[in-house]
């Protein structure tokens, strides 16, 4: 977890390697972007990435929606 204390620009969007567990920071930044929502997600609020995908998600709503959509429940009419 090195890599969240280290200088970081305070904006800009940041590139991130995602890890099992961890990440590591490629180009610095103050987020990353919700690979469902577009949701700008700070780097000290970033709990939810897929490996595989390599991109983060903001809830684990937009988790369930990126790697389980069929068990995504839709609104009645949706």
């Amino acid at each position: 977890m090195l890599n969240r204390l280290s200088g970081r620009p305070t904006d800009g969007e940041a590139e991130i390697r995602y890890l099992d567990g961890d990440y590591r920071v490629i180009r610095p930044g103050a987020y990353v972007r919700c690979a469902v929502t577009g949701q700008h997600i700070l780097l000290d609020d970033l709990k939810y990435w897929s490996v595989a995908h390599q991109e983060a998600y903001a809830t684990p709503e937009a988790v369930m929606a990126r790697l389980h959509p069929e068990r995504v429940r839709r609104p009645a009419g949706a």
